[in-house]
């Protein structure tokens, strides 16, 4: 008798969780429409922040101490700008939750951003050949400038791999209209 409440009231315990997480994660996607619309306004207008500094950027190119390095911004940026724009157009399509959502849109941005960061920094310095020797050719900084750089750029591999895996877990179900209309 005492052994069979025990397992009545443990399977009411449970039962009661079980609900409280699907209360949190039907929750979740509640809030999820208007978060991932906003973010892919933001991507979009990241994106164009983006063109428009590889635009000025165009212009000093040749007082980088190391030219090359300052045409790789250029080129980075440009390139960075136009996937931000397109992952801004794709974004509201996403099959994500709320912390999905958020984890993929901040590890891209800093991602992109810290490596953009980073090829400008080492532009600047005339360093970098210890991380990125195609780019820099043989401009080689201080042991300080080359821990610079390696700080801000080897975080943004593995944030940016999270975020493109969250991605297209994210389009594992693409819907022919977007499920959260941008407001």
């Amino acid at each position: 008798m005492r052994q069979r409440r025990r397992k009545e009231a443990l399977a009411a315990a449970f039962q009661e969780k079980l609900e409280t997480c699907r209360a949190f994660q039907q929750l979740s996607y509640v809030e999820s429409p208007k978060l991932i619309a906003r973010q892919g306004l933001r991507l979009l207008q990241l994106g164009v922040v983006l063109l428009l500094f590889t635009s000025f950027e165009g212009f000093a190119i040749p007082y980088f101490a190391v030219p090359n390095l300052g045409r790789s911004v250029h080129t980075l940026s440009a390139f960075v700008g136009v996937l931000l724009l397109a992952l801004g157009l794709v974004w509201p399509r996403l099959n994500l939750g709320v912390a999905g959502a958020r984890v993929a849109f901040w590890f891209l941005i800093y991602s992109a951003l810290a490596t953009i960061a980073g090829f400008l920094i080492a532009g600047v310095w005339g360093a970098g050949s210890s991380i990125m020797p195609l780019a820099a050719g043989g401009a080689r900084g201080s042991e300080f400038q080359e821990t610079v750089i390696q700080i801000v750029m080897y975080p943004a591999a593995p944030t940016g791999i999270i975020s493109f895996a969250l991605i297209l877990w994210g389009l594992r179900r693409l819907d022919p209209q977007p499920r959260y209309p941008i407001e």
